[in-house]
């Protein structure tokens, strides 16, 4: 008798070239395309750093609209909100099946027009500008949500296979220092463009293998800071709880290895005190944050990748490394298929974050 393969949901992929050096995408096609059968064609993509060199001073807003009366009410809002450096339809390639309109929009906050949205601008950061932007173009304009919003980077997603996806968006024709992909095999969401990974705020991606069951408790909490959860899948509250631990909170991504995936309380109790006082101060601080269910998460950010696990490893996850470049994976075989004779590989222990940033030429290469 034949045995299925217990392929344990989605496939989820990432390198990264530690020295800033830039690479076309056919590498991560290929590598999160040899993992095929861990989706069924109901979403894929990629997030790329890197890939707008000659607008890197310049948020680079990717917006899918259903239809043209969302892209006009959209670019009214952005008028009074923002200067637009230049804007125009993303490049793609012609597909059969119905898809949504996607504009690229090169921008940056400008002081606004009224005395009260200007003493509002003036109190906030650009960062925080932009996560206000966004969490009201997703939640309050119909048809029109925003993809990606970061400096020199992007995300490309949408319904189908990573090869269908990768050669819409013209992947190939990118060249990034890191590349992040998702291949998905859904769990209890709907299988739609927006839905598909990664999911994005700011330079913040996240691709995910895995259920958050803890979905509900950390919507809640994120809300209470003002995040909005309007994109129909667990996965959305990790880019966002991500944002605020590390962005807003200026937690290291070893304290946010240490929320997002502690130790079982009976094990905490084992502790030595100053470990166990520190594991009891997180979770009582940051229980909201808590990811429970199974998971492997691959993360890119600006000047960087970051992979972990659930605390008891119930979702795949292998790094490597060759040279200057650093790979993530649900397979050792997809990582295996674009780099030969690794230096090293291995597979990171539960709740054990893999943190790989770029050299100082590097992020100076890619951020200036």
């Amino acid at each position: 008798m034949e045995l299925a393969k217990d392929i344990s949901g989605c496939g989820i992929a990432g390198f990264i070239n530690t020295d800033g050096s830039l690479v076309s995408g056919i590498d991560i096609v290929d590598s999160i395309t040899l993992m095929k059968d861990r989706g069924n064609g109901l979403g894929a993509g990629f997030a790329a750093y890197g890939i707008y060199p000659d607008f890197k001073d310049f948020y680079a807003l990717h917006i899918m609209y259903d239809d043209e009366h969302a892209r006009k009410i959209t670019e009214e809002y952005l008028d009074r909100k923002l200067h637009i450096e230049q804007h125009g339809g993303m490049p793609t390639r012609p597909i059969k099946k119905k898809r949504p309109i996607f504009f690229v929009y090169f921008v940056e906050p400008r002081e606004q027009s009224t005395k009260a949205e200007s003493e509002e601008f003036r109190k906030e950061e650009e960062d925080e500008f932009m996560v206000k932007l966004v969490m009201h173009i997703n939640e309050k304009i119909d048809g029109a949500f925003v993809i990606s919003s970061g400096k020199n980077m992007g995300v490309f997603k949408g319904v189908g296979y990573p090869d269908e996806i990768a050669n819409f968006f013209r992947v190939d024709e990118y060249k990034a220092c890191c590349w992040t992909a998702h291949n998905r095999f859904p769990t209890n969401t709907p299988g739609w463009w927006g839905g598909a990974h990664p999911f994005s705020l700011l330079y913040w991606t996240v691709v995910h293998n895995g259920e958050i069951s803890s979905y509900g408790a950390n919507k809640r909490y994120l809300e209470m800071y003002g995040y909005k959860c309007t994109q129909k899948t667990d996965t959305e509250v990790v880019a966002y709880l991500l944002d605020l631990i590390s962005r807003k909170h200026g937690l290291s991504f070893d304290m946010v290895g240490k929320i997002f995936s502690p130790p079982l309380w009976e094990e905490i109790e084992k502790m030595p005190k100053e470990e166990k006082e520190l594991y009891t101060a997180l979770r009582m601080t940051y229980g909201g944050a808590l990811l429970n269910g199974p998971f492997s998460i691959i993360v890119g950010y600006q000047g960087g990748m970051f992979g972990l696990n659930d605390r008891i490893k119930l979702r795949p996850l292998v790094a490597a490394k060759k040279g200057a470049t650093v790979f993530m994976a649900s397979e050792e075989s997809a990582i295996r298929y674009i780099a030969k004779d690794l230096d090293e590989i291995w597979m990171p222990k539960a709740g054990e974050p893999v943190v790989v940033n770029l050299t100082e030429e590097g992020y100076r290469k890619i951020y200036g």
